[in-house]
């Protein structure tokens, strides 16, 4: 068995790290990247790009600690291949969400309302042990673009938590 061409012919279409690895490829990181072009120390570092979707990818599937996404960085398919084939060591995740945390909360606070405009997530728990809950889907509860913008708030602290909980 020969190896693929390229590491996101192993990903089946749609896969949710194509999609991550899309989007922040149009997010603007300047906040982010600024501060590395004045840098002149050490080796270049992993790209900032890089790493954004990593640690994006990784709160997505609920893999949140450094440690666990750098374990995954060596076994799980859809990581490697975000971040073609790099391997940062747990210690540069965990630096890098630290520099840039307020950058983070910004760009995550981003996706998460995109997605939610276009229908792509709900926030919220999941718990699938078997527990039947009444659903709530009325026409008085759907999201209005005014009640999405009062929802940026709750958004925003919910962002700040998964941040603090990382």
């Amino acid at each position: 068995m020969l190896p693929p061409r390229a590491l996101q012919e192993w990903l089946p279409e749609g896969h949710l790290a194509c999609f991550i690895s899309d989007l922040v490829d149009q997010l603007d990181l300047s906040e982010i990247t600024d501060r590395y072009e004045q840098e002149r120390r050490g080796g270049p570092p992993y790209h900032p790009r890089m790493m954004v979707k990593v640690l994006l990818y990784g709160y997505c599937v609920g893999v949140l600690p450094s440690r666990r996404i750098a374990r995954r960085l060596h076994e799980d398919i859809a990581f490697r291949v975000l971040t073609a084939n790099n391997t940062p060591h747990f210690r540069a995740i965990s630096d890098f969400r630290k520099h840039h945390l307020a950058a983070l909360s910004g760009l995550f606070l981003q996706v998460l309302m995109l997605c939610q405009r276009t229908g792509l997530v709900k926030l919220g728990h999941v718990a699938p042990d078997g527990t039947k809950v009444e659903a709530s889907a009325s026409k008085h509860k759907a999201m209005r673009y005014r009640r999405m913008k009062e929802k940026e708030g709750q958004l925003s602290a919910e962002v700040a938590e998964l941040l603090r909980r990382a």
